[in-house]
């Protein structure tokens, strides 16, 4: 199993969905960092299931402990394990071992795998519980960020068929904060609410529903980024296509530029303040792989819950048939509200490697 990234901020974590603990180890973290412990376990809260209608009933604590690391509320510079205890685990909600493999879950493709041997209850390792170190990690990288001008801002796009206006044609400059305190965070007053009422239709069906996610990342310097294979585009996108349900990036006008000709796709250069800007930002604040300055954008989209309470054709396992499958247990009809600050929590951890990559180039 692949469970480390990062080149000079290094990630590894453990654990699986119905084990005693998941976790993380954060190594390469600045030294000196006072951590907001509140403003961390808000974050933690914001991804925490058990918070609508909308999401699972299962209910987690989730309060990290700092095994290593930090001494004094200061990070160390030492690598930091931080541990998060499951609490609510049900795993007879999963029987007594794979036999009807779930449809659009791991459960065959993992079993072939690991020949077998897998941890199947939740979901094991692919279980978007795991998330919960991530957002952990990625709340110290955005903590530490934001001390250098970075902000990281996300919002829902796209629920189902409702649609959201864009960070493409929005301030950059506008104080997006508010984001944080809204369940499903939109830029349009009064949006959220049709994207409810569309999740709730597809529960009432026992169905789920996808969207799209969009972040912005302001305050970062020119320069970030190695080509070929450290582009920017590369290492975020290496980051969000390993959380669970993600099956589309682009970057700035993405498939747009499809229809676009040349003249209507290049971003003009010009000066303001005494500064090299784009007076458009189609390439989503990346050339060549590398940050040019203006706020980098991009979108993911986020497919339906796979767990549905509908009955779905599928194989059994121990008899070599088809079979019929009903999921119980408890589930997110949306999985959008909770998947917002895992991404920016991935973009963190991804902006962090990146900028410690470019201060080693001055070394």
């Amino acid at each position: 199993m692949s469970s480390t990234y990062g080149q000079q901020l290094k990630l590894s974590i453990f654990g699986q969905s119905h084990a005693e603990a998941i976790g993380v180890i954060v190594d390469g973290f600045p030294a000196g960092m006072e951590i907001d412990m509140a403003r961390l376990m808000a974050e933690m809260a914001r991804r925490a299931p058990g918070q609508s209608l909308l999401t699972t009933a299962r209910k987690e604590a989730d309060a990290p402990e700092f095994l290593t690391g930090v001494l004094n509320g200061r990070t160390t510079g030492q690598p930091i394990c931080i541990l998060i205890r499951n609490t609510n685990q049900r795993s007879r909600d999963y029987g007594d071992g794979v036999d009807l493999i779930r449809p659009g879950h791991a459960d065959y493709t993992g079993h072939v795998r690991y020949f077998g041997f897998e941890d199947w209850r939740g979901g094991g390792s692919f279980s978007g519980r795991l998330t919960a170190s991530i957002v952990a990690a990625g709340a110290l990288c955005s903590q530490w960020l934001e001390t250098q001008g970075v902000k990281i801002a996300c919002h829902i796009q796209q629920l189902g068929t409702v649609k959201d206006a864009s960070f493409m044609t929005a301030d950059p400059e506008a104080d997006y904060a508010y984001l944080k305190s809204m369940h499903l965070p939109v830029l349009t007053e009064g949006l959220d609410q049709q994207m409810e009422a569309e999740a709730l239709d597809a529960r009432e069906a026992a169905d789920s529903i996808g969207g799209v996610i969009e972040c912005m990342v302001t305050g970062l310097p020119a320069g970030l980024g190695a080509p070929f294979f450290d582009s920017v585009e590369s290492q975020i996108s290496h980051l969000l296509f390993s959380v669970p349900a993600v099956k589309g990036v682009e970057f700035g006008a993405g498939f747009g530029f499809a229809a676009m000709r040349g003249s209507q796709a290049n971003d003009p250069f010009a000066m303001k303040d005494g500064k090299i800007v784009t007076t458009t930002n189609h390439a989503g604040g990346v050339n060549g792989g590398i940050t040019n300055g203006m706020p980098v954008i991009f979108r993911c989209a986020v497919r339906p819950t796979p767990s549905i309470a509908q009955k779905q054709q599928t194989v059994s396992l121990k008899v070599g048939e088809q079979a019929e499958l009903e999921i119980h247990g408890r589930h997110d009809p949306c999985i959008l509200p909770r998947a917002v600050p895992v991404i920016e929590a991935i973009t963190a951890i991804a902006v962090l490697d990146m900028w410690k990559e470019r201060q080693g180039c001055l070394m």
